[in-house]
């Protein structure tokens, strides 16, 4: 073979190969295009809010006579209180429903006259499913402190929080964990954090052994783990003083979250009423029994 004929041979398979390393080239690019589409769908298919979605098939409708609130629990034992009153005065009916929010989101967004928030945080989620409530109607009413709920008879005989940084105490915590919408998130680390120290952040972590997705969660995960400490707020020990009692926050350490209410554009004309009764200062002073001030 001549030294042309080669070269021309090399020639042709050489442009062969670089055409099939083209042609494997755009088929690896399309195919990894093609699994990030997939993956990038797959990431928006799973749910990522902290509140319930709306359902576009319910019609919301409190026109029934009834004052009805939602939220969260923790209110909800001292609304009911406010409510029994209100109720014997004026003889309103008042219906209370407090809980984790996919126990009732439905009945809420049919009939919710009221909906309260632990938090700003938490009412800020709570807009993003029930529209006929405003953010320019929102109203913050009480607010209470962050404290330290210990067991009845106190075995780590934990009076503080530095307390809460000797080895082997064992702490819950309440986190929504980026899925569920509580008060209680980040309030460990708010409080751990206050004075800036890393350390105390550091020790104090090292000492949770559950994070609860609500209040209600973190209570009896608190029983469930036999736990030394719960971090949250004084309408639980108050409410279950027969097996908790609570050490107060130093000032420089406390954090506070208020409840707010909001009320629906269609509400019943009485659910007025209550929340001016529960505004009160009749309705304060039997908020302040369960650590409810303003």
């Amino acid at each position: 073979m001549s030294s042309i004929a080669a070269t021309d041979e090399a020639s042709i398979f050489g442009a062969s190969s670089a055409r099939v390393f083209v042609r494997e080239n755009i088929m690896v690019t399309m195919l990894a295009r093609s699994m990030l589409v997939a993956l990038i769908a797959a990431a928006l298919a799973v749910p990522v809010a902290a509140h319930e979605e709306p359902d576009p098939s319910i019609k919301h409708n409190a026109r029934d006579g009834i004052v009805r609130l939602y939220g969260a629990g923790g209110p909800d034992t001292a609304f009911k209180k406010v409510a029994a009153v209100f109720k014997k005065e004026t003889g309103i009916m008042v219906e209370v429903t407090g809980g984790p929010e996919p126990a009732w989101s439905k009945k809420a967004q049919a009939d919710a006259d009221i909906l309260w928030g632990t938090a700003e945080e938490d009412m800020t989620a709570l807009l993003e499913t029930y529209k006929n409530f405003s953010w320019d109607d929102v109203k913050p009413i009480y607010i209470r402190p962050a404290i330290i709920v210990i067991k009845k008879t106190n075995p780590k005989g934990i009076h503080s929080f530095e307390d809460l940084l000797m080895n082997g105490v064992r702490i819950v915590v309440t986190d929504g964990a980026g899925v569920a919408n509580t008060s209680g998130t980040g309030v460990w680390e708010d409080i751990a954090g206050r004075t800036g120290s890393l350390n105390d952040v550091k020790r104090l972590r090292r000492n949770i052994v559950g994070f609860g997705k609500g209040s209600g969660p973190s209570f009896k995960m608190f029983l469930d783990k036999d736990a030394d400490a719960w971090i949250t707020w004084p309408d639980w020990p108050i409410t279950h003083s027969n097996t908790l009692d609570y050490v107060a926050l130093p000032k420089e350490r406390t954090i506070w979250r208020d409840v707010t209410v909001v009320l629906a554009s269609d509400a019943d004309p009485e659910a007025r009423q209550f929340l001016d009764f529960l505004s009160s200062d009749r309705g304060a002073a039997i908020m302040k029994t369960e650590g409810w001030v303003r």
